[in-house]
């Protein structure tokens, strides 16, 4: 269904839902491909995020991977497997395990957290490639106000 050749008056009666859908799987296919040839995953990108107080976590406390899960239960995907992903983390060395389950970045891993980190403009530069930050602006908006016409949360 994808056409370069629509008029904007076809456009303009596509559903929006449809389009929005296939936009969230290719943008995440897309970032998760790229993270890959990098040689991370995106949920072994968060488990870091989450679990470091130089990013997202507020007081550097391990966690349980239930834990981790509602932190991240807005963005985790249905084949996301934290504890496998935990795992390959803790190999490598950048998180551990506490006796009681907890996983706790280490100094390397909060390295490698912000090594990663470095890797995200590129992506989205590759994402917004020929977009003008001003049409972006405009389509956010858009989807923002979709949103609230719908009764969604609106962040």
């Amino acid at each position: 269904m994808i056409s370069q050749h629509l008029s904007d008056a076809e456009l303009a009666v596509q559903p929006a839902a449809y389009w929005t859908g296939v936009a969230h799987e290719a943008l995440i296919a897309f970032t998760r491909a790229q993270q890959a040839e990098l040689g991370f995953t995106q949920p072994q990108y968060w488990l870091l995020r989450n679990l470091s107080v130089n990013d997202i976590s507020p007081d550097g406390r391990g966690m349980t991977v239930p834990e981790l899960q509602r932190a991240m239960s807005t963005y985790l995907r249905p084949e996301d497997d934290l504890e496998a992903e935990a795992e390959v983390l803790v190999e490598r060395g950048w998180l551990t395990r506490d006796g009681e389950t907890r996983l706790w970045i280490t100094e390397a891993g909060d390295e490698a957290r912000a090594g990663l980190k470095k890797h995200a403009p590129v992506i989205r530069d590759r994402i917004h490639e020929g977009i003008d930050d001003t049409d972006y602006v405009t389509a956010l908006r858009v989807l923002l106000r979709m949103i609230r016409n719908t009764g969604g949360p609106v962040v």
